[in-house]
This record gives C-alpha cells, sequence and structure tokens, in this order.
C-alpha cells in the first residue's frame, strides 16, 4: 500500500492514534473503520460497545484478565534469539514467542478477554468463526475455562486443511459447523457466525477473532492483543538495552500484527514492516494481499481496504495458510499504511514454505506457515540492512499445518504420510 497523504496529515492521524484518539466515536481510525450493519443490528452493537468501554478498563476485569494470562496461558511469553538464522541472515533476529502460549498461538489472548467479557454481560452461548483454527481452539478453550458453551464455524475448505484444529475444539466441547457456502474459507465462516449471532443477540456473544469487523471490534481486539508488543518492547530493552530496528508480522485480518506493532508506533527510529500472504502471484485471485494489491471498500461491517473486481464484488483469494486467507484487513492496519507509518508488502507461497523448512531445521522451531511469511519478510529485509536488529512476532506454532505440509514441502522432500 502506497502511502497517499502528505507528511503533516500523516504525523496528524499518527498523533491522533498515539493519543488515544482512535478510533472515534463513530468507530473511525481515520477514514477506516466504522460500523456498517443491518439496523437490527444496532441494538447488539450498542450493548457490546458499552460493555467494552464500562468492563474492559476497570481493575477488577484486568486483574481477572492478567491472572488468567499468567496462570493458565503462560504470559509473558519467551523473547528468543534466533542465532542461526541470525548467522544464515546477516543481521541480529529475535522472535516473539507467541507459539508458546496456551493453545499455541496469539489468539488465545484475544478469545479469553471476549470470554471473561461475555460471562460478564450474562451471555449463555458464545459463538465464533475460524480460519486456520487457531482462534476457534483458542475460543473452546477459553469457553471450557470460564464455563460457557461454544460454537465454532469453520469453512470446508479449511476443515480439510486444518483437520488437527477441528479435532481439538471439539475435545475442548466446541460444536463445530462446517460451511459449505460461498468459497468455504473465512469469509463465509464470518458470515454465518454473523448470522448465528443475529438470531438471539441477548443470549449470544459472537467472540471475533482478528481485528476486522464493525467498531468495537477491531479496537477490542487490538486492546486485547497489545499486550504482544508491551511485553516484546519491555524485553527487548531488557535484554538489549535498545529497541529493536525493525519489527515484522505477518497480516491476515491483523490481530497479531497490531498486537505486536501499537507498543512501537511511536518509536520513530523504528521500521514497522506487515507481510501479506503473496499466494501464487500479484493477480487478482491469486493472493490475498489486501494492503499491498487492494482498494477501499466495505466488508462485514467496516470500511477497509479489500480485494474486490472494478464492480466492487469481493473477490475469492489464495494462498497456503489459511490464517491469512482473507480479502479484507483490520481497519487500523488499513490507516497504518495509508498514512506510511507501517509499510505492507507481500511474501510468495512458496518462500513462506522455505522459511518453514529453514526455521525448522536451522532452530528446532516449526513455525505457522502464516508465521512463515514474517520470516520471509525479515530474511529479505535483513539482506539489506546486515548487522541490525530485528523483532519478528512469532504468531504461532506449526503442529496444526502438518495436512498441508504434508501435501507441499514434505512431499517435494520425498517424505511419505
Amino acid at each position: 500500500m502506497t502511502p497517499v497523504m502528505n507528511k503533516a496529515e500523516a504525523a496528524g492521524l499518527l498523533a491522533k492514534l498515539l493519543a488515544g484518539k482512535m478510533p472515534d466515536e463513530h468507530g473511525r481510525f481515520g477514514p477506516y473503520g466504522g460500523r456498517y450493519i443491518p439496523e437490527t443490528l444496532v441494538p447488539a452493537f450498542d450493548r457490546l460497545t458499552d460493555a467494552v468501554h464500562s468492563i474492559l478498563p476497570t481493575k477488577d476485569f484486568q486483574d481477572e484478565l492478567a491472572g488468567e494470562l499468567r496462570d493458565w496461558v503462560g504470559r509473558p511469553t519467551a523473547l528468543s534469539p534466533m542465532r542461526n538464522l541470525s548467522r544464515r541472515w546477516g543481521a541480529e533476529v529475535w522472535f516473539k514467542r507467541e507459539d508458546l502460549a496456551h493453545t499455541g498461538a496469539h489468539k488465545i489472548n484475544n478469545a479469553l478477554g471476549q470470554a471473561l467479557m461475555a460471562r460478564r454481560m450474562g451471555a449463555r452461548r458464545v459463538v465464533a468463526e475460524t480460519g486456520a483454527g487457531q482462534h476457534g481452539v483458542a475460543t473452546a478453550a477459553a469457553c471450557a475455562r470460564v464455563g460457557l458453551p461454544c460454537v465454532v464455524y469453520m469453512g470446508e475448505v479449511d476443515m480439510e486443511r486444518q483437520a488437527p484444529n477441528v479435532g481439538r475444539m471439539r475435545l475442548m466441547g466446541a460444536t463445530v459447523v462446517p460451511v459449505t457456502s460461498g468459497d468455504r474459507t473465512l469469509r463465509a465462516a464470518i458470515d454465518d457466525a454473523f448470522r448465528d449471532w443475529v438470531s438471539d443477540p441477548i443470549n449470544t456473544f459472537y467472540c471475533l477473532g482478528s481485528a476486522i469487523g464493525p467498531h468495537p471490534y477491531p479496537y477490542l481486539v487490538r486492546e486485547l492483543q497489545a499486550i504482544i508488543g508491551r511485553e516484546a518492547r519491555a524485553q527487548m530493552l531488557e535484554r538489549t538495552g535498545s529497541l529493536p530496528d525493525c519489527v515484522i508480522a505477518c497480516v491476515g485480518g491483523g490481530s497479531n500484527a497490531i498486537g505486536t506493532f501499537h507498543a512501537f508506533l511511536g518509536d520513530a527510529s523504528v521500521e514497522i514492516i506487515g507481510v501479506e500472504a503473496g499466494g501464487r502471484g500479484p493477480g487478482l485471485g491469486d493472493n490475498a494481499a489486501t494492503l499491498a494489491t487492494g482498494t477501499p471498500g466495505v466488508l462485514h461491517g467496516t470500511y477497509t481496504m479489500l480485494l474486490q473486481d472494478r464492480q466492487g464484488q469481493i473477490q475469492e483469494t489464495h494462498s497456503v495458510s489459511a490464517g491469512l486467507d482473507y480479502p479484507g484487513v483490520g481497519p487500523e492496519h488499513a490507516l497504518l499504511g495509508e498514512i506510511g507509518r507501517v509499510k505492507y508488502i507481500m511474501a510468495l507461497d512458496d518462500d513462506a514454505l522455505g522459511c518453514v523448512q529453514e526455521c525448522s531445521t536451522h532452530e528446532g522451531l516449526l513455525p505457522a506457515i502464516e508465521s512463515a511469511h514474517a520470516l520471509v519478510g525479515a530474511r529479505d529485509w535483513a539482506a539489506r540492512n546486515p548487522g541490525k536488529r530485528i523483532l519478528v512476532g512469532l504468531s504461532g506454532r506449526g503442529d496444526k499445518d502438518m495436512p498441508t505440509l504434508q501435501k507441499t514441502l514434505l512431499a517435494d522432500l520425498g517424505v511419505k504420510a
């Protein structure tokens, strides 16, 4: 995404964001965000917005959340030097290890916070959507922890390529509903989860998994995931005495990335890069690189950057990673790209799979395929900036990707199932 504002306008919007004045009362991050929903849903969203502002900031809620994050999730997660990749790439590489959080990814931070909020709001059940399955697993686990029934909508395509996570959700007591409509991936799963919520918005709580959707979800998810960046910033200063030169994370809907980036937005010395799914290439329908190749529009109740044709029809996407396979992105990311504070690039399927193998072979760490997109960005940045320090937000571990890896990377290596 090429910045389109002049420096003064961009600086003004960044200052408002850093001052906590975004989103505004209408849920806007500059021109992006808002709430584009049917009139029948307005009371439910008003109720959720009121709850976010009345529950989330209270000491009682924050103390409960912090205790659960510490004792059950395992926070703070580690900040790990990647010495072998550092030698190979010629730069100092550090990973913020969300793969070590309970359930194997950053998704638990948000799911737990929303499940605790749902219980305080008096919800009798929770619904969620999932693509790679990590949000579904996290929501199933969080609901089991707080004692609420859980229903997870998941596209048939994603259920096949993320089969281990489907089993984990069911073991934790969740009902997994296959979505057979539309593209049968994350976009269709979100549609069905919204339909479920509309049918009973008082007794049902919709636990949305990424920093997308109508206000207040982009703000709520950002606030619950911002712990990643706060921890990483403090850990980096403690371990090295200085900030990283570059912070890199993968971007699908954008919850891991916005959580990692947020603490560094005010540090002018830190370059920030988001890496999207480049799939097979730059053509429409060949990737999920919304910020790199998309145009503005409305999807799932928010105005943001989308992959759409000239008539405004949302296009199917392609990525080897189920968690990045979404034709939109969070509105805060759209703003950060437009003002130039974050640079958004894309990594191809084959390059991401190559980084899965390189990281696994040389560091003994199997990253999620989603996370490997960030590794492609880090490797390429290191080549241009030898000797500099890179912080990679490692969003999750790759156990869930074994069915996909068996058909791609391991097949190429001659390893049979």
